[in-house]
């Protein structure tokens, strides 16, 4: 391959086997694939079941048109929709699909993402201040890198990365403007860590830019409704399962499953009195991990955690 001749838009799908086998017995129809990306998970689904159809979403416009490579040989079984996973049910609409069998959402930024400087996701490689994973972004890592205040940035940087040096780095961040580039940011952080907690956890950086693409792509925030959605367009029996890499997103999956799945809120000891309506039951209540030998094969996965859901009857028979 010439150097500028752009790398095909590859992914190698997380726990895939316990993904097909999460949606093994749901009912035949849709499967939203919330996080499309290369089309692996979906590519999985269809190959193993014939009755199941894919509705893809992505927000990145790459990532589509390799899914719709990818997929291709499937026809009419695949359709794709570019939009942020909280659009879920315009994505719907437009597609004149009005329940789902399941919903996937594997969170955080694809392997192509990462691999490609001109992203801006890597502190490996050189690369502009961008990190954006689609065009409907409002800012980019330049805004949040040069713009926000210390105190913004400190706590950006330790509610979405867990980095307990978080005001270290603001600090030095903010010392260094402006900063250009990816490596030129990596840089910063790194220097700004204690040398003894540099040698442990990988890369230094790796919380700060984690945290930052986070705050560029509103993820966190889109996430809540989305698997609220999610729940309330799947049909009884089938099931929603949520990939997560980080300890903000997994709480928020754990939080909407558990208000789903233990609506109540009267005290234990008396009967209830709220009306709250139980939609799902958690298929485990401890999520699932990669294998060992998955995490060997793919480094990337080793964060990985799958909570998964089962769509109930209410009380009363209704759906």
């Amino acid at each position: 391959m010439t150097d500028d001749v752009e790398p095909p838009f590859a992914h190698r799908p997380v726990m895939e086997r316990e993904i097909v086998d999460v949606f093994a017995q749901v009912p035949a129809g849709v499967v939203l694939d919330a996080t499309l990306g290369a089309g692996g998970h979906s590519a999985a689904l269809l190959d193993a079941r014939d009755d199941l159809r894919i509705l893809g979403l992505d927000r990145d416009p790459a990532a589509l048109a390799a899914a719709r490579a990818r997929l291709a040989e499937y026809g009419d079984r695949v359709r794709t929709h570019q939009c942020r996973f909280d659009e879920l049910r315009d994505a719907m609409r437009a597609h004149d699909i009005d329940e789902l069998s399941g919903a996937l959402f594997d969170l955080g930024v694809s392997s192509p993402q990462l691999d490609r400087a001109e992203r801006g996701f890597s502190y490996r490689q050189a690369g502009p201040l961008d990190m954006r994973m689609g065009p409907d972004a409002r800012w980019s890592a330049d805004d949040v890198v040069n713009g926000y205040d210390e105190r913004t940035l400190a706590e950006v940087i330790r509610r979405y990365g867990d980095e307990r040096y978080a005001s270290r780095i603001a600090r030095a961040i903010v010392a260094a403007r402006p900063i250009e580039s990816t490596t030129d940011l990596a840089a910063v952080v790194t220097a700004a860590i204690p040398a003894p907690a540099r040698r442990t956890g990988g890369h230094p950086a790796k919380r700060t830019f984690q945290a930052i693409r986070i705050e560029v792509n509103g993820e966190l925030d889109a996430l809540p409704g989305a698997i609220d959605d999610a729940v309330a367009a799947t049909t009884v029996g089938g099931r929603v399962a949520v990939l997560t890499y980080h300890s903000g997103e997994d709480r928020i999956v754990k939080e909407r499953f558990r208000a789903a799945a233990e609506p109540c809120e009267c005290p234990p000891e008396l009967p209830c009195v709220c009306g709250a309506v139980q939609t799902v039951r958690l298929v485990r209540r401890i999520p699932r991990t990669p294998s060992a030998a998955e995490v060997e094969a793919n480094p990337r996965a080793a964060s990985a955690r799958l909570r998964v859901v089962e769509r109930i009857a209410p009380a009363g028979g209704a759906s």
